[in-house]
């Protein structure tokens, strides 16, 4: 692709953004693209908020863990989509979540859609990529639901799971938007500072860039790994400001040191490994920007990577501020903002997800929140979710789920229902939210 120059807003179109992947693993992301070793499959236990006895035999979901503070007002939504699309692991790659996790970064389809790229420039110089749907803008009303798709770690909207998302939503008359990273998915770099799990000053500007763009829809967003844990964040610290109606976090690492810990054993050698290359390459194309910058910057260990680690020990860390790798990962985790969530916010998980360990996951406090439905499948992988009526090269089994969820939020915010935030909003608004059918 040629060199695009940026202007405060400008866009081009192209038929796909181009992504320099040589190397598959790329479509993993989260901030550490790590993988456990250990576990091939892990048996789930129900842990639903409402008994089983309240809901018909076929609504019971037993292989799935349920919990949250919004499960009562969810939950029923989400039961015909959970009863009509089961959770049943393809038989030959469900088996082994290294190999669920490959098989779905190798060979899932990705869809081909004809995208158009806005480069943004952001209030400190720097450039993100938004690519959306080409002939949106003459096809779909300005108040059509808008949707903003996060990434994970390195990834971008050449991303198959991403793809899938996209077409997704499009065929049910929403607008999307694929928020591509400095530096990811071939968005334009141009200062010396790239992103991190951290950072939500790129989301904020975003979100406030396309409200003012289409101040009469509903906008929501999605994130996968690395992009949840951006996404989350945002939500925990933006939480009386955002205009976002809903989101939905995937794969979500939630805790970055329990992540951290979990990507140095055995076989998650291999993701450590793939993702550090993908970070090489993303800093090669602008390392001139990195000269003679001075400071505690490592830029030899940072080119010269041989992990994710190395790499956010080199640059990332220094670039944001904080004292070292590991205060780096202590202070960026959403588990620890989560709470503070005050729009419906629903997490989808894998039990034996290698790159998002499931004890990472802050469950008491999703159980407290009101506005937080949790659901962890029993095998998945990480960004695999081979299962369902598409597996086992179509979308993951999740896109029904999330698209149900999304669906159910519009019709309820065109309804005039709002996020529930405390007791006496949480016994109204579980009263309208009983009212709606799927």
């Amino acid at each position: 692709m040629a060199t695009t120059s940026v202007s405060p807003l400008s866009t081009f179109r192209h038929r796909s953004p181009i992504i320099s992947t040589p190397n598959p693993f790329l479509s993993l992301s989260p901030i550490f693209k790590t993988s456990k070793i250990s576990a091939v499959h892990v048996s789930t236990t129900t842990t639903t908020t409402m008994p089983s006895s309240d809901l018909p035999e076929a609504q019971a979901h037993p292989s799935l863990e349920i919990i949250g503070g919004a499960s009562e007002s969810i939950l029923p939504v989400l039961n015909a989509t959970l009863t009509r699309n089961r959770y049943n692991p393809f038989p030959f790659f469900g088996w082994n979540r290294h190999v669920e996790t490959i098989y779905a970064s190798f060979f899932r389809t990705r869809p081909d859609v004809r995208l158009r790229r806005e480069c943004l420039r952001t209030k400190d110089n720097g450039s993100v990529a938004l690519d959306w749907v080409s002939g949106d803008d003459r096809q779909l009303p300005p108040d059509s639901p808008l949707l903003i798709l996060l990434p994970g770690l390195t990834g971008g909207s050449g991303d198959s799971y991403v793809r899938h998302m996209l077409v997704r939503a499009r065929s049910k008359g929403w607008r999307v938007v694929v928020f591509n990273s400095r530096g990811c998915g071939d968005s334009p770099v141009t200062t010396p500072q790239f992103y991190s799990a951290s950072f939500i000053g790129d989301m904020h500007e975003v979100v406030e860039h396309i409200s003012s763009r289409y101040p009469k829809a509903n906008l929501y967003a999605v994130g996968w790994s690395l992009g949840a844990n951006i996404l989350v964040r945002y939500l925990g610290q933006e939480s009386h400001s955002s205009p976002l109606s809903g989101a939905v976090s995937l794969c979500n690492p939630f805790n970055l040191v329990i992540a951290d810990e979990d990507f140095h054993k055995g076989f998650n050698n291999v993701y450590d490994k793939a993702l550090a290359k993908s970070l090489r390459n993303i800093f090669k194309n602008h390392a001139l920007l990195f000269e003679d910058i001075g400071g505690e910057y490592n830029i030899p260990l940072a080119a010269n990577a041989k992990s994710v680690r190395d790499f956010d020990q080199g640059l990332t860390r220094v670039s944001f501020g904080f004292k070292s790798v590991d205060d780096y990962y202590s202070n960026s985790s959403s588990s620890d903002t989560i709470m503070h969530v005050r729009i419906p916010l629903l997490c989808i998980q894998a039990a034996n997800d290698p790159i998002a360990p499931s004890r990472g996951i802050p469950r008491e406090d999703i159980k407290e929140n009101p506005n937080c439905l949790l659901i962890v499948t029993p095998k998945g992988g990480h960004l695999g979710w081979v299962a369902g009526v598409d597996a086992p090269r179509g979308a993951p089994w999740t896109d029904p789920v999330v698209m149900d969820y999304l669906e159910h939020l519009e019709r309820g915010a065109l309804k005039g229902i709002t996020s529930c935030s405390n007791i006496v909003e949480v016994e109204q608004c579980t009263e309208g939210l009983h009212s709606l059918k799927v």
